[in-house]
């Protein structure tokens, strides 16, 4: 692999994986699960420090492998190949690919805000239960475009990259800076009265007080949307092999990249409790909050604005996305865990084949048309992986403890332990409160075990050596 891409063009592939469609989506359905400004923004803050805080502990693992496969080498070398496959399976499967389906279907939610025509209420084909519209065919177009870039090189995916993120992170500056000199007294006044009353939204529209059991239920529910919009911040660790200085710039690039996302975050969700009502928040059409958002900061203008705004967004995160992935199937085929021609580079040293098949699954999901369903299936999944990947750190200090740390966890071992605590609160919360698609993901993770053993024949075992090189 060629070693192309510096500090700037890390940070950007933080920021810009992170940034995708949730920032302008999920308010709405964090306010119908809590009901209030306060823990609307407590569920940003909250997620911003378990980013954070894992990003931070990243940081040492990144310095230690400074490798294409990030998280699967972290896994490997702290447990064991059935756990690093276990990974790399679900990430195919389940994590990367729903996402980049997730992404495609929010491009085509707000290209249609635009035109019409591609709307998911446009069907072009139906038999019994299948159902295609036009805004599907728009997200899977949309995938097979980036897929085929990427393939010409990480120069390539690199100039889309940055020159897209760059843009967003403006625009998003713009609203947030335009919206606070907008802002409105009396609707700040009454989102904030009662701010830290847990409620549920009635379908008239208005709120009910929840107790305690429910509150956490909602509280867990809530965060799902949120951890999706901060999640894929590990996406640069993925590429660390064509970095050109991956022992300083992978750490820093997470740090600097989650930071500046989770200030935004929370900064944007602040303007829509200060122009938007609750009840319009929650009730925001097809949940494009900022779009409704950006009606009253900028008038009819703002809509359009704001949906180009989005569009652009959701394209440059998915070209992150895209590109990183293929990194990890490329890094399982070499340790004979995956498809052999994962492991073969083009003549642009990328993973060609890799790419290909992501794009196919992901187009697969993609007619699934259902944002909500494919994020109660990818959060659970994605922070399993996260929890036992920080516990790796411990594991890691005892197993390896004269291996090479550039960095070290922030905060070790108090903040890694919080961070691992959390995790695993959302992840039981999530499947007594959300259990039908974050079942269904963790059944996904479960079939790995038996396909790894079918496959383990063909593991080819390496040297101690040849590991840690």
């Amino acid at each position: 692999m060629k070693h192309e891409l510096g500090l700037l063009d890390g940070t950007m592939l933080v920021a810009g994986s992170m940034i995708g469609s949730g920032i302008f989506i999920v308010a709405a359905d964090i306010v119908r699960n809590v009901g209030s400004a306060g823990w609307l923004i407590a569920i940003w803050l909250i997620t911003g420090f378990m980013t954070l805080t894992a990003a931070l502990s990243y940081g040492e693992l990144s310095g230690m492998y400074p490798k294409a496969g990030g998280q699967y080498v972290y896994l490997k070398e702290a447990y064991n190949k059935l756990i690093a496959f276990l990974y790399g399976w679900s990430f195919f499967a389940v994590i990367q690919t729903g996402t980049i389906a997730a992404v495609g279907v929010a491009f085509s939610k707000f290209t249609a805000y635009l035109i019409p025509a591609v709307s998911e209420d446009n069907i072009l084909f139906q038999q019994g239960f299948i159902k295609i519209s036009a805004a599907q065919l728009v997200s899977i177009g949309v995938i097979l475009i980036l897929t085929f870039i990427n393939t010409r090189g990480v120069k390539s995916g690199k100039l889309i990259q940055t020159t897209f993120t760059l843009t967003k992170l403006l625009s998003l500056f713009g609203l947030i800076i335009f919206g606070f000199v907008a802002l409105k007294p009396d609707v700040w006044h009454a989102n904030w009265s009662n701010a830290w009353d847990l409620h549920n939204l009635n379908k008239d529209g208005t709120f009910t007080k929840l107790g305690l059991g429910a509150a956490l239920g909602a509280v867990a529910s809530a965060m799902v949307g949120s951890i999706f919009s901060s999640d894929s911040w590990n996406n640069v660790t993925f590429i660390a092999g064509e970095m050109r200085n991956p022992k300083r710039d992978v750490a820093l690039s997470l740090f600097l990249g989650t930071m500046i996302v989770t200030i935004i975050y929370v900064a944007a969700n602040v303007v829509y409790t200060g122009v938007l009502p609750l009840h319009e928040i929650a009730t925001a059409e097809k949940d494009r909050v900022a779009v409704t958002a950006s009606h009253v900061i900028f008038g009819d203008i703002g809509t359009k604005l704001i949906a180009v705004m989005i569009m652009i967004s959701t394209f440059g995160c998915n070209n992150g996305l895209i590109m990183a992935g293929a990194r990890v199937y490329y890094t399982m085929a070499k340790d004979g865990l995956f498809f052999k021609r994962t492991g073969e580079l083009n003549k642009s040293a990328v993973p060609e084949f890799g790419l290909w098949i992501q794009a196919a699954l992901a187009s697969v999901l993609c007619l699934s048309g259902r944002y909500g369903d494919l994020l109660d299936m990818i959060s659970l999944v994605v922070v399993i992986f996260y929890v036992l990947t920080i516990i790796g750190i411990y594991i890691l200090r005892v197993k390896k403890p004269g291996l090479d740390r550039p960095y070290k966890a922030f905060g070790y071992p108090v903040l890694p332990a919080i961070y691992i605590l959390m995790g695993i609160a959302f992840c039981i919360l999530l499947l007594i409160y959300k259990s039908t698609y974050s079942v269904f993901g963790l059944g996904i993770v479960l079939i790995g075990i038996p396909i790894y053993y079918l496959t383990k024949g063909n593991v080819k075992e390496q040297d101690e050596a040849a590991i840690d090189s």
